[in-house]
């Protein structure tokens, strides 16, 4: 996953599917470097992933039916399985993205009740 040192951003515990179904609507079909490599580039708060964390996500997303991987060929020539949003994954993506503003609101509130 993330390391906390060097400015890295640590990535809280199902997290990852909101990230991967996001970058995916924003930049539509990417393999799993191209993923990787677009969430090491977010401004002020990059993170890093390792297969370990990167490759079960985009499994379990795939077995949800929220992503669709096909094989392409990639600018260099390689074969690479490029992953896609289905429409079941739009839908997932707005509801995690919900859930994921409640969890934020409550945990503000909380931080702001403890500084009292």
């Amino acid at each position: 996953m993330a390391s906390g040192r060097g400015g890295r951003a640590e990535l809280l515990q199902g997290t990852l599917d909101l990230l991967v179904l996001r970058t995916l609507a924003t930049l539509g079909p990417l393999h799993a470097y191209g993923i990787a490599a677009r969430l090491e580039q977010v401004p002020d708060h990059p993170l890093t992933l390792n297969q370990g964390t990167l490759y079960p996500a985009l499994v379990r997303l795939e077995q949800k039916g929220w992503i669709r991987g096909s094989w392409k060929r990639t600018e260099n020539n390689r074969e690479a399985k490029y992953y896609a949003l289905t429409r079941r994954g739009v839908l997932a993506l707005g509801e995690q993205t919900e859930r994921w503003h409640r969890l934020a609101a409550l945990v503000n509130a909380l931080l702001a009740g403890s500084s009292r």
